[in-house]
């Protein structure tokens, strides 16, 4: 397929046509992933902290230092969800929390030794909370992933990334890190030898220009480091936050219209995630003919989008299903995208 360039893909961005996209995207995939496969992960989602100092204007879920609702996971609370976990057949903890003011390095490294004692990949920390930690410590940021690494951390979640676009962020997360600050921290892991995935919340009143500024930065550094290993794209969901009154939440047809300029504008990125955490089972479905080729994780537990009301819920065989009947063939895979049993 040939590369789109910047200019054709605006015109994309601006005048989509869902049907054409859709074509062009399952085809995009096709020549992608031949074997008529799709894939997902078990894993359990697991939030540290909901204790943050950013206060980005899209989230339900974070709470202020001193709020009542305010908490730290115990390490033994997090050994009891990982071994949990692990005993449901996951093969990876996905482990996030907000940018707490107080917790240090050391506690990071003995989180994620008790999710490698439970003989689980740690899939942890998104770059904002890398920054994050590395200012705390007065760390360069390379030198924060080299102690978590050491510490057992196998690869970084894309989280934070929201729209990697200084515009966007200023108004709705003017407290984290910023586009470059992201960007650098993964090209960072990705020298250091981990992988990641990128991911993508839109749906904030930001543009076609903004959404396009962001997946044009992860191609850029795809192209140099190739260390991301998937695209996950979902729609912000209002319920319960500061942007409630600005922002209505995207249904189908605009998630699936990003999903398909995704693939399209992401040709180095081997895969892309459907998301029916945001939109449920039978959009995700649908997906998979708009350029998906995963379905994700099980999500044995979810806290963050459900804290903005929303609480789409599918068992491991509802997704094998929801797989088969789309017309592919279901494979468990562990974070790296190799397969997982028979």
């Amino acid at each position: 397929m040939t590369r789109l360039d910047a200019p054709e893909l605006l015109q994309v961005c601006e005048a989509p046509d869902l049907l054409a996209l859709g074509r062009a995207a399952d085809a995009a995939r096709a020549a992608l992933h031949p074997q008529g496969v799709v894939t997902y992960v078990v894993d359990r989602n697991v939030n540290y902290t909901n204790v943050c100092v950013s206060g980005c204007r899209f989230c339900a879920y974070f709470r202020p230092s001193g709020h009542p609702e305010a908490f730290v996971l115990s390490l033994d609370e997090l050994r009891r969800k990982c071994e949990t976990a692990r005993d449901l057949g996951a093969t990876q903890i996905l482990l996030q929390g907000g940018l707490h003011p107080d917790l240090r390095l050391d506690a990071y490294r003995r989180m994620l030794r008790v999710i490698k004692t439970a003989g689980l990949h740690a899939h942890c920390f998104s770059p904002p909370e890398i920054v994050h930690l590395a200012r705390l410590e007065g760390l360069a940021v390379r030198d924060c992933l080299a102690a978590l690494q050491d510490a057992g951390l196998d690869t970084l979640p894309g989280g934070g990334a929201e729209i990697l676009s200084d515009e966007v962020r200023a108004r709705v997360s003017p407290g984290k890190c910023t586009k470059a600050e992201w960007l650098a921290v993964m090209r960072e892991a990705h020298e250091l030898g981990m992988r990641s995935t990128a991911t993508m919340m839109f749906g904030m009143g930001e543009e076609p220009r903004h959404r396009l500024e962001h997946l044009l930065a992860i191609r850029a550094l795809q192209d140099e480091t190739g260390g991301f290993t998937a695209f996950i794209p979902w729609t912000f969901q209002p319920a319960n936050t500061a942007l409630a009154g600005a922002a209505r939440s995207l249904g189908g047809h605009a998630y699936l219209t990003v999903l398909a300029i995704s693939r399209l504008a992401l040709d180095n990125v081997p895969n892309l995630q459907a998301s029916w955490v945001t939109q449920g089972g039978k959009i995700a479905q649908l997906a998979l003919r708009f350029g998906a080729n995963d379905m994700g994780s099980t999500m044995i537990e979810e806290n963050v989008v459900r804290a903005a009301g929303v609480t789409y819920r599918l068992s491991r065989e509802e997704i094998v299903r929801l797989i088969e009947d789309a017309g592919f063939r279901p494979q468990q895979r562990d974070c790296y995208y190799r397969p997982v049993g028979g």
